[in-house]
């Protein structure tokens, strides 16, 4: 049994599906294909045989790459159609005859807001004509998944950089955040703070009851982390912290003594002539 369809989502959105048209395009179509990896998607999009979209008021257009199922691309506002003069051609655009066309409209697509949170994570079940490849909305379509977005999935512990907001964001979120939350209280590690408004970095430590996500979790509540060099920041320019970024140097484990690990950090500041060592202060919860 299918509890939800593609429908549903739209209705949600505010969406008359009876004015919404479909689009599915393949990458396994070698025209459209050569104008996808050129960054010309929309392009190709805009370019129909005329009274494609009459009684129609928006375009939602999914890609795919094999099989039944699509991938949600964006959702576009039609704010009318012209003809395809050939000085409406985009520099490079591969497919130059269809400018040279009458039978083809030029339609003016807007780019809107409604269900990009789902952008390349709604994924819905075609079906089996996909030889057709614009439908109307009112053609159910099953959901067959709604991703994770990216950037809620933990990709290891190396090279990543979170802003202020960013990590708040992880912090305040548990739900949302539950992999980030487990895998940062699991560790002890040596991490950095950048300024970017001057480039000035601090080397921190995390160790004790929570790990890594409890001590940066001490900033998003306190935005200094108790720190006083951070602190002096922050006293002078109390907006500063928006502008902070967040690095591991160096994971530990929670086997590691609180000794050892203060030991690492202070090889960490002894190393970089360009960091300056944050102090806890006394109480602080490091």
């Amino acid at each position: 049994m299918i509890s939800l369809y593609l429908s549903d989502i739209l209705k949600r959105a505010g969406l008359d599906i009876k004015k919404v048209k479909l689009i599915r395009h393949a990458l396994s179509d070698k025209g459209f294909k050569s104008c996808y990896d050129k960054g010309f998607m929309k392009e190709y999009t805009q370019i129909q045989k005329k009274g494609f979209s009459r009684g129609y008021d928006y375009w939602i257009i999914f890609l795919s790459d094999g099989g039944t199922s699509a991938k949600l691309e964006g959702v576009y506002k039609v704010n009318g159609f012209t003809d395809t003069p050939p000085e409406l051609k985009p520099e490079g655009f591969p497919l130059m005859d269809w400018f040279k066309s009458d039978k083809y409209s030029y339609f003016d697509l807007e780019r809107t807001e409604i269900l990009e949170d789902m952008v390349g994570r709604l994924i819905i079940d075609w079906g089996k004509a996909t030889r057709a490849w614009h439908q109307k909305a009112t053609t159910e379509k099953p959901v067959l998944a709604i991703q994770a977005s990216q950037r809620m999935i933990f990709t290891g512990y190396e090279n990543f950089i979170l802003t202020y907001d960013e990590l708040k964001e992880i912090v305040v979120k548990l739900t949302v955040y539950e992999n980030w939350h487990t895998a940062l209280s699991s560790v002890y590690a040596i991490y950095l703070i950048t300024d970017r408004t001057n480039g000035k970095q601090y080397i921190g430590s995390a160790y004790g009851q929570g790990g890594l996500l409890a001590r940066w979790s001490c900033y998003v509540d306190s935005k200094h982390g108790n720190n006083k060099g951070v602190k002096e920041v922050i006293c002078n320019y109390p907006d500063r912290y928006k502008d902070f970024q967040f690095s591991i140097l160096q994971i530990l484990p929670k086997t590691i003594t609180e000794d050892e690990v203060i030991k690492l950090e202070s090889l960490g500041y002894a190393s970089s002539s360009f960091c300056a060592r944050l102090s806890p202060t006394p109480g602080s919860d490091r």
